[in-house]
């Protein structure tokens, strides 16, 4: 839901503002900028509650016994938060799962683009599957670089259950970051990047060359 969302309403909002403000112009860093974080943050809003999900359900195997949800299944998940907790919390998470989205698809989508339009004016059009493929590494790159802070908090998030004490570990997106800081150091929010690249780069390749070669079709 979210992949789709995001991009398919920054393709279309982009080939929009190329049409009707550009008049046919590539768009500007900041405009691509623009149509990124609007993408993203109405996708990103739409998918939480299925991230959510995702998130509690990965992570329940980890926590001690008598913290464990125990979700049968994703639908099971469902019933539970919205009767237990409210149909609100299915959104828990959503500042910090928005700007993570809002991150991803700036980095991603406008480091491709800007990367796809500078290539072809050095490669040539002729080169368009070296191009294509060279901007989409780049992108996957600044892609993992720039989430993977957001993605760190975002998950200590959703996935925090309550202390002997009644209270939760984190109040929210800014206490959680200041808490990781002061134990991890500034360096703890890249921690994993590595294995985070494996994970999110090719899907972002895959992801990008995908999209673009349905976008010529549909041209």
């Amino acid at each position: 839901m979210y992949a789709t969302l995001r991009l398919g309403i920054y393709f279309n909002l982009t080939d929009h503002v190329k049409n009707e403000f550009n008049n046919g112009a590539n768009l500007s860093a900041w405009q691509k900028t623009y149509c990124s974080l609007i993408a993203g943050g109405i996708g990103s809003f739409i998918g939480t509650p299925c991230d959510l999900v995702l998130v509690r359900m990965q992570a329940d195997s980890t926590l001690p016994v008598d913290q464990r949800r125990g979700y049968k299944n994703v639908f099971d998940a469902f019933r539970r938060i919205i009767s237990e907790e409210g149909v609100v919390h299915l959104w828990n998470g959503a500042g910090p799962t928005i700007m993570r989205a809002c991150a991803l698809n700036v980095a991603q989508l406008v480091t491709y683009d800007e990367a796809k339009e500078r290539l072809t004016k050095t490669w040539g059009k002729e080169n368009d599957k070296k191009i294509l493929f060279s901007a989409s590494m780049i992108s996957a790159v600044a892609t993992s670089t720039a989430s993977l802070p957001f993605d760190n908090v975002k998950t200590k998030l959703q996935k925090m259950s309550k202390l002997p004490d009644g209270t939760f570990p984190y109040k929210g997106f800014v206490d959680c970051a200041m808490k990781t800081a002061a134990k991890e150091g500034i360096t703890g929010f890249w921690a994993g990047l590595p294995t985070y690249y494996f994970r999110v780069g090719p899907h972002s390749i895959i992801t990008l060359l995908a999209a673009e070669a349905l976008r010529k079709k549909m041209m």
